[in-house]
């Protein structure tokens, strides 16, 4: 049964019918017959979801809400917000999967009953799957459960929303529905959480290596403890100070795996939760430059093996925090800002954790691995010291060669394969041979000077002088090679024409006409033409590769939501920006996932020519005919771009045109690419003196 009270935005309806928000403004504006605003303000209004849908069905622009979106939009309009909707979400989705049976036997009936009865249920799957005696929130607060059994009246506005949800779980799994709209809650509200990659996560873990009790005392949205490695009578310790977030990295692991899960909310430094517990691995990525972490109060606490962490010190404070939770011989992997390394106000901490054996390594990776993106930032790999005699060398690394040039982040694959690689073979023979300007094993005596500054690019040798001189010699002949293919793809002079005076039709006609399909990104489904997460690991075109020339260079996101797949012909367009760009999918690009922001066109060969399509839609006056200005930005309404009625034979001549053009221009990227790096080679190999300035 569609919920009459949920409510939907602007925004939500043009997610709902493929559109941009200008289009929605007009239907309001030309329809007199589209619904009425129903609540929010008179600037962003928010309108009855049913009444919403109704009207796209009666109009022919929609032919059925997906149940997924149906779900969403249930859950981001609950009276009571998205992030306690997607509890009430987990903890049903968590019944479903452990005793599905269960749900089968209160699920008929009305609204009400079903609401009086879940919470009994309730009690007993969450008592079982987090260890501890039920407790409901209607009677009490939070004491260290990280989730509570909601009551009935608190259910009930969420009937709909369960039901809807436990249906889509029948399509996707239990599990994969709740990523899917974790992961769409956390992307919506990308500003107020700092997410850890997943790519990095995994990192992480992996350095960690094996463990049956891990720790993240500030977990977040769960992603370091998801990524750790299941094995028998693991146990999974999550804190933070967020309730909302240890709820939802709660019933995120207890879906994910079978390990015990124990949740608590606080501050972790200032009233940690298991201070008995001395676990085999922690992971963490801490809250960076916070300094009201209680140094005023804390002066006195046993932590603080290492030395008392300054007011400005936070992170040296969570390292500590990270030890003195281990068991002896236990590891510990922490994010940290590149400033930990080297400010003199923690140089005592840095130099007592080196003497005793506490620092393994400091690992730096490229720019652009995690927020800030615009930070290298660090990983420290700790262990608790035992009664083993200390190490005399601490691994010192640096990825940072790995940086990607585009935002879809650093090349994974290699900083995965070097970290990992080091450390393992340092972790074995405690010394690793140096490999210049990736790692080498450092004296602990040497870093014990008056900064003990542990920033791995200030004690790596740089990259052997002939590999980088030979390397200069082929970009170098790789640039002549590409500007003598650029000449010869130079277009001839252009010839004048009377301007034209063609019949035009816009996109959104030939999409109703059958003339091309059109999808929009943003992991949004289509049948025989998506693929799940869960299914296959596959790269993102995202709008920065369109508008780059690049390969497509994204990840898809932690939610288990269908991906829109590229197929050769595909015409793709960017539809943030204000610039005139449109890209035909090749067979290099094809198989990539569509990214947010673009809008994907695939034509029909027997009606419409690909590089027609896509050369008409770079018009500049098309383009600001079809955009709408805001603010900040410009968006594109694709279906407003016209195109000229021609037979198809006149559009494949255009068409090939178009394409030498554009064959023509990545030429042009790829010989600016390739001169940038000449440029910085020679500037780099003239000041560290390996290239002779002839």
């Amino acid at each position: 049964m569609q919920d009459n009270a949920t409510e939907v935005t602007a925004a939500g309806i043009a997610r709902l019918a493929g559109v941009g928000r200008a289009a929605v403004s007009n239907w309001r504006r030309r329809h007199p017959d589209f619904p009425k605003p129903v609540g929010g303000t008179e600037t962003s209004p928010s309108f009855a979801l049913a009444e919403v849908e109704a009207w796209l069905r009666e109009q022919g622009k929609l032919a059925e809400v997906p149940l997924r979106e149906r779900v969403w939009q249930q859950l981001t309009g609950h009276p009571e917000g998205p992030a306690v909707a997607l509890v009430h979400v987990g903890c049903v989705l968590l019944l479903v999967q452990e005793r599905p049976t269960v749900w089968l036997d209160i699920d008929a009936g009305s609204d009400e009953r079903l609401a009086a009865r879940l919470p009994g249920v309730l009690d007993g799957v969450i008592a079982a799957r987090f260890g501890c005696e039920p407790v409901n929130t209607a009677d009490s607060v939070n004491t260290g459960t990280p989730v509570h059994t909601p009551s009935g009246p608190q259910l009930l506005p969420s009937v709909p929303l369960l039901r809807g949800a436990v249906e889509l779980a029948g399509e996707l799994g239990a599990r994969q529905t709740f990523e899917f709209l974790v992961g769409r809650y956390l992307d919506a509200h990308s500003r107020q959480y700092t997410p850890t990659p997943t790519e990095l996560a995994g990192l992480m873990a992996e350095l960690v290596g094996p463990a049956r009790t891990v720790l993240d005392p500030a977990c977040g949205t769960g992603a370091l403890l998801r990524a750790v490695e299941a094995r028998p009578d693991q146990a999974l310790y999550a804190q933070d100070s967020d309730p909302d977030l240890v709820a939802l990295t709660a019933l995120r692991l207890a879906l994910h795996t079978r390990a015990a899960v124990r949740g608590a909310v606080g501050d972790t430094l200032r009233g940690e939760a298991f201070p008995e517990l001395r676990a085999d691995a922690v992971l963490c990525h801490p809250p960076f430059n916070e300094r009201n972490w209680g140094h005023d109060e804390l002066a006195y606490d046993a932590r603080w093996e290492y030395g008392f962490p300054a007011r400005n010190e936070s992170e040296l404070a969570w390292v500590q925090h990270a030890l003195a939770r281990l068991a002896d011989g236990g590891t510990a992997v922490l994010l940290m800002p590149p400033a930990a390394a080297s400010r003199r106000s923690g140089r005592r901490i840095r130099a007592d954790l080196l003497r005793r054996g506490a620092l393994r390594a400091v690992l730096a990776l490229p720019v652009g691995a995690a927020p800030p993106y615009n930070l290298p930032l660090h990983l420290w790999v700790l262990r608790r010291p035992d009664r083993t005699p200390v190490a005399p060398e601490v691994l010192l690394v640096d990825t940072g060669a790995f940086a990607g040039e585009a935002r879809g982040g650093p090349d994974w694959q290699a900083v995965r394969d070097a970290a990992l690689d080091t450390w393992r073979t340092f972790a074995r023979d405690g010394k690793l041979a140096e490999r210049p300007g990736l790692a080498r094993s450092v004296p602990v005596i040497e870093l014990l000077d008056d900064d003990v500054d542990l920033a791995p690019a200030r004690h790596l040798p740089p990259p052997a002088a002939a590999d980088g001189v030979e390397q200069l010699a082929a970009v170098r002949d790789d640039l002549a090679a590409t500007l003598r293919l650029t000449t010869g793809l130079t277009p001839p002079p252009a010839v004048p024409a009377p301007p034209a005076r063609w019949p035009l039709t816009t996109i959104g006609e030939l999409a109703r006409g059958g003339a091309l399909l059109l999808r929009t990104g943003g992991m949004s489904g289509t049948p025989g033409s998506t693929v799940g997460t869960t299914h296959a690991r596959v790269p993102v075109l995202t709008d920065h590769d369109v508008l780059a020339g690049s390969p497509p260079s994204g990840t898809l996101p932690e939610s288990d939501e269908e991906a829109v797949l590229t197929e050769p012909g595909d015409v793709v367009v960017p539809v943030l920006g204000g610039g005139s760009v449109a890209r035909v999918v090749d067979e290099t690009t094809a198989g990539a996932a569509l990214g947010r922001n673009l809008v994907l066109l695939r034509p029909d060969a027997t009606a419409l020519d690909a590089w027609f399509l896509a050369g008409f839609l770079r018009g500049t006056a098309n383009n600001r005919q079809a955009s709408s200005y805001a603010s900040t930005a410009t968006r594109l309404d694709v279906r407003r771009l016209q195109l000229p009625r021609l037979p198809l034979d006149e559009q494949r001549r255009y068409g090939a045109r178009f394409r030498a053009l554009d064959e023509f221009e990545q030429a042009l990227r790829q010989a600016g690419r390739l001169g940038e790096q000449l440029l910085r080679g020679m500037y780099d190999g003239l000041t560290d003196g390996t290239v002779e300035p002839h």
